[in-house]
């Protein structure tokens, strides 16, 4: 891992392969390891950067007040240091709703979106009852004492993980901080960025797991409605974290797309 300073944080990032930028942002109670098949499958033809968000893996913890903006400020200072602009931008989960914010304040440096199994926020994606329920899962996971603290959300896998992950993600759990996933929650539960999607133009492709129960399909076919011209892929068999659950699949479908859209010069 190499690290960078954005607005007084340091950020850590992982850089592999040569070739057009894709840049991949994971979920919430994750960092920049749930990309290992990705990095490993794609920097044969592609410049893989992965990064652990402010507040996660081996970045700063957050400041007081660090907001959805802030997140995709920082994510925006990581490609203009690394000079990857215009890219290639996935976002998985939580990851896909700061991607957005992203394109929002920072269109300039996004070539395409790659959205994975992800949300226009829970406002924006999911019934008011859903968002109210989930809110309530994560006041009772932060209400317990540490050492019953597990943050592992329901539903990720359509059945049971990956035994070739589950190391993987028992490391990636161990290294959760509350503070970091309740703020992260608590901006999921209020953001609605259904205002944005229609006015996307750039090439979008939409990956989801086809058994999905965090952000369902209906969700995926809301952004296929909203973003002109976006392109869906459906993965059989998958479910939340399908970046993991069918590694191969999903490494096609993102290098097919990269391939089908060269990001132009900066």
């Amino acid at each position: 891992m190499e690290v960078i300073e954005a607005r007084g944080l340091e950020i850590a990032y992982e850089r592999a392969g040569e070739g057009p930028p894709v840049v991949f942002v994971h979920g919430a109670a994750e960092d920049g390891r749930i990309w290992q098949p990705q990095v490993a499958g794609l920097a044969d033809e592609l410049t893989v950067v992965v990064w652990d968000e402010p507040g996660a893996g081996r970045s700063s913890d957050l400041p007081e007040g660090f907001g959805l903006t802030d997140f995709a400020d920082s994510l925006a200072t990581l490609i203009e240091t690394l000079d990857l602009g215009p890219a290639h931008i996935a976002g998985l989960s939580w990851g896909g709703t700061v991607v957005l914010e992203l394109y929002r304040g920072h269109p300039e440096l996004v070539a395409t979106l790659i959205m994975i199994d992800t949300y226009a926020g829970w406002k924006g994606s999911l019934p008011a009852d859903e968002v109210r329920k989930r809110v309530a899962g994560t006041r009772q996971m932060l209400a317990a004492p540490p050492e019953d603290f597990d943050p592992t959300l329901p539903g990720l896998f359509a059945s049971d993980p990956p035994t070739r992950f589950v190391p993987l993600l028992t490391a990636i759990a161990a290294d959760v901080r509350p503070a970091t996933l309740g703020h992260q929650l608590t901006i999921m539960a209020e953001a609605d960025q259904r205002d944005l999607l229609p006015r996307i133009a750039v090439p979008t492709l939409l990956i989801w797991g086809e058994l999905d129960v965090r952000s369902p399909l209906s969700v995926a076919h809301q952004f296929e409605e909203a973003i002109p011209g976006a392109e869906l892929v459906v993965i059989e068999g998958a479910g939340h974290l399908s970046n993991l659950e069918r590694p191969e699949q999903v490494n096609e479908a993102v290098r097919m797309f990269c391939r089908a859209h060269p990001p132009r010069s900066s």
